[in-house]
Parts: C-alpha cells; sequence; structure tokens
C-alpha cells in the first residue's frame, strides 16, 4: 500500500449536520406530511440541481408554477436552510485539526450550493481551516461524477494512490475508488480514526 499523503473529507454528514427536516417541522409538522412534501415537492433530484450550480431563484421559478399552494414551503426551503445545518460534529472537527496539527494535507470535496457553502464556512470555521476545498457548484459537477475527482486531483495535486477519501454516501465513496482514490464510508469519527490506522496514518 502507497504511503498516505492526502486525506480528503466530504462536508455534510461528516464535519457538519444536515438534516432538511428541522427546518419545515414547525411549517408541516405532520411527519407524514412533511415526509410526502419532501418526496414530491423540494425533492432530493431538486435540490441536488442546486449543489450542481443552478440558483435557488432558477428553482424556485421551476418548481412553483407546478406547486402553486406551496410557494411558501419551496421559498422556505432557501429561506430556513440555516436551520438545516444546526451544529458541526465536535469529534469530527477534533480529528480533522489533529490531522492538521499533524501536518496532513487535508482537503475538503463536497456537494454543496455555492452560497450555503460559503454561509456554512461563516458559522462553522473548520471549513477553511484544510488546505482548500472543492464546491460542486463551483464546478458544476457533481459525486460520485468522475470530473469532480479529477478536478478536485488536479486542483490540489493529489496523487490518486496516495489519497484517502471520507464520504457518508457509498456512491460517492465507490466514485473516489473508481478514480483510484483510496476511500472509506464515513460512519462516525471513532471509525474514521480506526481507519486512518490500518492505512498508516496515526493521529
Amino acid at each position: 500500500m502507497k504511503e498516505i499523503r492526502h486525506i480528503v473529507l466530504d462536508v455534510g454528514r461528516v464535519l457538519i449536520h444536515y438534516d432538511p427536516h428541522l427546518a419545515f417541522r414547525a411549517l408541516i409538522p405532520d411527519d407524514a406530511a412533511r415526509a410526502e412534501f419532501f418526496r414530491d415537492v423540494c425533492t432530493h433530484d431538486w435540490n441536488i440541481e442546486q449543489d450542481r450550480g443552478r440558483t435557488w431563484a432558477e428553482a424556485e421559478a421551476e418548481l412553483i408554477p407546478n406547486h402553486p399552494d406551496k410557494a411558501d414551503l419551496i421559498r422556505a426551503f432557501r429561506g430556513n436552510w440555516h436551520m438545516m445545518v444546526p451544529h458541526e460534529y465536535p469529534e469530527s472537527v477534533a480529528l480533522m485539526r489533529a490531522l492538521l496539527a499533524g501536518g496532513r494535507d487535508v482537503t475538503l470535496l463536497t456537494n454543496f450550493a455555492a452560497d450555503t457553502f460559503r454561509e456554512a464556512q461563516e458559522r462553522f470555521p473548520i471549513l477553511k481551516e484544510g488546505r482548500g476545498v472543492t464546491v460542486s457548484a463551483d464546478i458544476r459537477a457533481l459525486k460520485p461524477e468522475p470530473a469532480i475527482y479529477a478536478h478536485h486531483t488536479k486542483a490540489f495535486g493529489l496523487q490518486s494512490e496516495a489519497t484517502l477519501f471520507f464520504d457518508d454516501s457509498p456512491a460517492n465513496v465507490e466514485g473516489a475508488r473508481s478514480a483510484g482514490w483510496n476511500a472509506e464510508v464515513f460512519t462516525g469519527a471513532e471509525k474514521m480514526r480506526e481507519d486512518l490506522g490500518r492505512y498508516g496514518v496515526r493521529i
């Protein structure tokens, strides 16, 4: 196994918590109705296009004519976005800072809308503390598409076989492996520490 010299981390559900339900519990108190809203209106497929670079104004203009009775709720997705990311994960943040303190090269690779990522950076300083970040919306490519891993590799001068990536999505992990990276599914900071150790990265 080649020595790991580059560590790449996902952001949402790895360093900071993300749950869209948190922003809608007061607006749609019934769990079943709220689940139906996310299934049929503000869907994952609709939201991911903002991570690809579509503006919120464009997203709302596309969706509201199809659900005019839900216009205020649709606008609330962006308006209440801050409620979806209530806190960072202290154990993960501590682990990243320990890696940085030990001289490790750490970068971030995230599917995120451009404006909300900059908002998150202001709220969570850890998102500015690595060597840099690739935000999907900025380059209009999403994990697990090959283009985003290729971009990150080139932008940060990574050696693929010396790179170790952590993401909570198995599909994104498989995408990284297809790009030639080492990659593991993130399920918690303790498991991440164990995985790092297996690759010879001691903290």
